[in-house]
């Protein structure tokens, strides 16, 4: 899997939008995703053990094709909706894929059929709907792709799952899998404008939850990333606080276990997710792993030069072809 990162081509912003800060944003700005009318969705809900239910949007290319059935799973305050999914959506179809946008736990469509929400690590969840997938859709098998918190949370499952993960490849984009050093890098003062947003969007998700009457009198106060983690999330969760909430829904401890090839792309930019957590990792030691660090790309960005297509989204089809093969 090693020498196969030769091939795939280098990354080279396109203007205008330079810099990590403008490639990340543009997925904000340019909130109207691709269209995919030309690809009908077909509802499917997804029933887990415990009463809530995941909904999602199944698409099939324009010609029958015997390609793996795409899964993309959105990152945090995102949804089927959000315009990275569409962008991948949209290119996938393209090449003959089946794609299967998800709505996490509490997340867009699946909001008002839960009680509980998503968080990093919540792989069950996946799980269970892997398992329902593989019985419906999938007779030629399941390729997953992940972004930002949901990369961390497929990556996790993958780790769990060892040599019994039945999906044939994964794709991981600008994964936090170090939650404590992404946390420290959100809260930096440069990231003041990400941050602000982004604890906004988290407590507008939780509000509809069914909340303890402290954590509901106290959600309006929380100021701060760590502390929605540490005084909202993680006792709903039942984690004993945010860094328990980090040390156990991390990815990292998990990826030496992982034994589906897997793509790993991350931009060593990323204002949000420290490249020195991809830095340190032994890939070495773990053969089914293939790295595609770029110098640049932003978070969840890489709109490059030479195609309207994001990079990853490029990169991704070439992996899923070259394990196809």
């Amino acid at each position: 899997m090693a020498g196969a990162a030769l091939s795939f081509p280098p990354f080279r912003a396109r203007p205008p939008w330079w810099g990590r800060d403008l490639q990340t944003l543009r997925n904000h700005i340019l909130r109207v995703g691709p269209g995919l009318a030309e690809h009908p969705a077909e509802r499917l809900a997804f029933p887990l053990s415990d009463g809530d239910v995941l909904l999602g949007s199944l698409h099939r290319p324009a010609a029958a094709s015997d390609r793996a059935l795409v899964m993309l799973i959105h990152g945090m305050t995102g949804s089927e909706d959000s315009s990275y999914i569409r962008a991948s959506a949209r290119h996938l179809l393209g090449l003959g894929y089946p794609v299967l946008r998800l709505n996490l736990r509490g997340a867009g469509a699946s909001r008002t059929l839960c009680r509980s929400r998503y968080h990093a690590g919540r792989s069950e969840d996946l799980r269970e709907v892997l398992r329902q997938t593989e019985r419906r859709l999938a007779g030629h098998g399941v390729f997953l792709v992940g972004y930002s918190l949901g990369a961390n949370l497929l990556l996790k499952y993958l780790g769990e799952a060892g040599g019994t993960a039945t999906t044939r490849a994964a794709v991981s984009i600008s994964a936090p899998i170090d939650l404590g050093a992404a946390r420290h890098a959100i809260m930096r003062r440069r990231n003041h404008i990400y941050h602000r947003h982004l604890l906004a969007a988290l407590k507008a998700e939780t509000e509809g939850l069914e909340l303890a009457p402290e954590q509901r009198r106290i959600l309006p106060e929380v100021e701060t990333i760590f502390d929605f983690d540490d005084q909202i999330l993680a006792p709903l969760m039942g984690f004993a606080g945010a860094e328990d909430y980090y040390r156990r829904a991390m990815a990292l401890p998990f990826l030496p276990e992982i034994r589906v090839p897997t793509l790993m792309i991350h931009a060593l930019d990323d204002p949000w997710i420290p490249g020195h957590s991809y830095r340190a990792f032994d890939w070495a030691g773990n053969p089914w792993l293939l790295p595609l660090l770029a110098e640049r790309g932003g978070h969840v960005g890489f709109h490059g030069r030479g195609s309207a297509v994001p990079w990853h989204d490029r990169c991704m089809a070439l992996f899923f072809e070259r394990c196809a093969e």
